[in-house]
């Protein structure tokens, strides 16, 4: 018996898309870190991705990161987040290599490496235009020539972060720079630089039309193996499968409503004033899912005739006049999902996960 709230996970589907993108990147030169934070890094796709030929894993939080090594996962882990200076020591116990724009932070791991008698890889971030993490350009050649003094740590290259925060594309132009940045590093080390990391999967944009410049290697790829799509530009990667998760929920009410509510109109119960539209009486469903499980705004019913009417922390209400299916309670409603919907009910602990294909094993404690 499953619960109100599943999310099916199909990994033979995510296991295809990890083989495509690794192919196609290699073709280029360019390793593939799987990125395992928009799923929780739950083991079941975790296992998918490396099936499909990663080059190496790559999460944004320690936890997860603790998690795939208590699960067995003996592959190279880049910590995607610059490292907390509290939790230094973790990291170089668990992370193989760390994404870094902090000369404190990276003098403090490298403490942490002479204290557990390791090496630890750093890739140092730049700011290329979005304003996420990242040090300024004119500071590159000054910062990497002091991380390149410090004992147990090496630094393995250059990276940046495009289209998460600013929404600047990855263009030639600013993979450009890196890699102009990266060669100037090398010469004034007179060392070379194993890894110019040229962001994620926005940047795969850039590979059909063999755009991406030499010298780039490596991309740190998440919604592009889960989902086959790009949220930076809204579009589906055509030779990607966009179907690999689907959630589904139960319907614990059905009746006809008005389409406005009576009395006197205040805030919802987050703070929201709704503008309501009398268009007469609708049958309506509402389904066992609210704010609190899922992110709203990232799921879409796969039938095209229900419209979602809003939501509490735990309803979502749907307008299904037009369904052609009848819907009745105790049925589920299927949703697609965004990498935000993925991202949130992955997390959730009341969205039971349900893994599907070859693969596939439910016993997510294992």
């Amino acid at each position: 018996m499953h619960g109100s709230i599943i999310l099916e996970i199909d990994v033979e589907k995510i296991k295809y898309n990890a083989t495509q993108v690794v192919e196609k990147c290699h073709q280029q030169g360019i390793a593939v870190l799987g990125v395992t934070k928009g799923f929780g890094a739950m083991h079941q796709i975790v296992s998918a991705i490396i099936e499909g030929g990663v080059d190496g894993l790559a999460d944004a939080r320690m936890e997860n990161i603790l998690e795939l090594r208590k699960n067995g996962f003996i592959q190279p882990i880049t910590l995607l987040r610059i490292p907390n200076l509290s939790n230094v020591e973790n990291v170089v116990q668990y992370a193989d290599t760390s994404m870094n724009s902090e000369i404190t932070v990276i003098k403090a791991l490298a403490e942490a490496a002479n204290k557990y008698n390791k090496i630890h890889q750093v890739i140092l971030m730049v700011d290329v235009g979005d304003l996420r993490e990242g040090i300024l350009q004119e500071d590159v050649l000054d910062i990497a020539g002091q991380i390149f003094s410090l004992k147990n740590i090496k630094l393995l290259g250059l990276g940046t972060n495009i289209g998460c925060f600013g929404g600047v594309l990855p263009s030639p132009k600013n993979l450009g720079i890196l890699v102009a940045l990266g060669r100037a590093v090398e010469y004034q080390l007179g060392h070379k630089l194993d890894i110019i990391s040229g962001g994620a999967t926005s940047t795969l944009s850039l590979l059909e039309s063999h755009q991406i410049p030499v010298g780039v290697n490596q991309l740190r790829v998440g919604e592009g193996i889960l989902l086959g799509t790009d949220s930076t530009t809204g579009q589906k990667i055509p030779w990607l499968k966009q179907d690999a998760f689907m959630l589904r929920a139960e319907v614990i009410e059905v009746n006809s409503k008005p389409t406005v509510p009576t009395g006197i109109i205040g805030s919802d119960s987050f703070g929201q004033i709704t503008e309501f539209i009398d268009i007469g009486i609708r049958k309506r469903a509402i389904v066992a899912m609210g704010q609190q499980s899922v992110d709203i705004d990232g799921i879409c019913p796969v039938d095209e005739n229900l419209i979602i009417l809003g939501s509490s922390s735990d309803h979502l209400i749907l307008d299904i006049t037009d369904s052609q299916q009848e819907i009745k309670v105790g049925d589920h409603i299927a949703f697609t999902l965004t990498y935000s919907g993925i991202l949130s009910s992955s997390y959730s602990n009341d969205v039971e996960k349900i893994f599907i294909g070859e693969a596939a094993t439910n016993d997510i404690s294992a």
